[in-house]
């Protein structure tokens, strides 16, 4: 088993091939994804991203409100690539909105790569379609708007322009980062993890896909110690899943879907979404069991903020 300085020098090495990686291209014109997308991102290392939280939804899940930051929020990311940038996409869509939207990702020539739950029993039923795609900066930006735009065509407003209410937790935060092992960040009452794979090199198309551009694993939370709710997502290599299924359910955690979010990822990449109700320090035991089937528990990017 490495030490801490050998992890330590794993994460650093690959993070550091990775920021490489994106230097190999010319860098983003964020200035031109901000105008042309109508939407203000995020940049980090290189890439960025544009999110438009789903303010409009009022999503519950076993009684508990499901606002943007607990997973309810449509991001796209840009990274340099060889053709301008490479984008991934994860678009929240509702039933009413899956057929006019998918069809406008097939005529602005991106590829749909995934159409899934992130939840079962939660009302109204809503859907994730994850999107792929690489061309010049501004001609995919304009894509990417057309697309977004279809969904306020369908809904007949901007999603995003909705206010949203914080959800309550008094959730000992504290203690949470003491079990797992890792810091979260609160906003509007959700506390939330997101957790790194430093230890994988992920490629798709040529182009490195890292944290920031969804290879992640997250853990959102809300409400009490008594009554907590967790929603989140593992990524896991092949050989993970079935020890994170196990420990998930074995701890009366719930996998609700298994599936890709990409189609052309080196090595082969699933992802696990999972759903959690119950004493808030038990859940979190669940968890960092099953972590612990993952990445030979490297902690590399244990803290990023990221939107969902």
């Amino acid at each position: 088993m490495p030490g801490k300085t050998s992890l330590f020098l794993i994460a650093l090495v690959l993070g550091f091939s990775g920021f490489a990686q994106q230097n190999i291209y010319p860098a983003l014109d964020t200035a031109a994804i901000a105008r042309l997308t109508g939407i203000k991102g995020v940049f980090n290392n290189g890439e960025y991203k544009i999110t438009v939280p789903q303010n409009d939804l009022k999503v519950t899940v076993d009684s508990f409100s499901i606002i943007p930051a607990m997973g309810l929020g449509t991001w796209v990311g840009f990274t340099p690539s060889k053709e301008g940038a490479m984008v991934m996409g994860d678009i929240v869509l509702t039933e009413n909105d899956l057929k006019a939207v998918q069809q406008e990702v097939i005529r602005q020539g991106l590829t749909i790569t995934a159409i899934h739950n992130h939840f079962v029993r939660n009302h109204p039923n809503v859907l994730y379609m994850h999107i792929g795609g690489a061309g010049p900066v501004e001609v995919i930006s304009m894509k990417i708007k057309a697309i977004l735009d279809q969904v306020k065509l369908s809904r007949g407003h901007n999603p995003a322009e909705a206010t949203v209410q914080p959800v309550p937790n008094t959730i000992d935060t504290a203690r949470l980062n003491a079990i797992l092992g890792y810091q979260g960040e609160m906003n509007k009452g959700v506390y939330k993890y997101t957790i790194g794979r430093p230890d994988v090199k992920l490629m798709e198309h040529g182009t490195r896909v890292t944290t920031f551009m969804g290879f992640n694993t997250w853990a959102a939370w809300q409400g009490s110690e008594e009554k907590a709710a967790v929603a989140g997502d593992f990524t896991m290599l092949e050989n993970e899943v079935e020890g994170v299924i196990q420990a998930l359910i074995r701890n009366n955690i719930e996998v609700v879907a298994v599936h890709n979010h990409m189609v052309h990822e080196q090595p082969r990449i699933y992802f696990l979404h999972y759903w959690g109700v119950g004493k808030a320090g038990q859940l979190a035991l669940g968890l960092k069991e099953a972590l612990g089937h993952t990445g030979k528990n490297v902690k590399g990017m244990g803290r990023m903020m990221e939107t969902h």
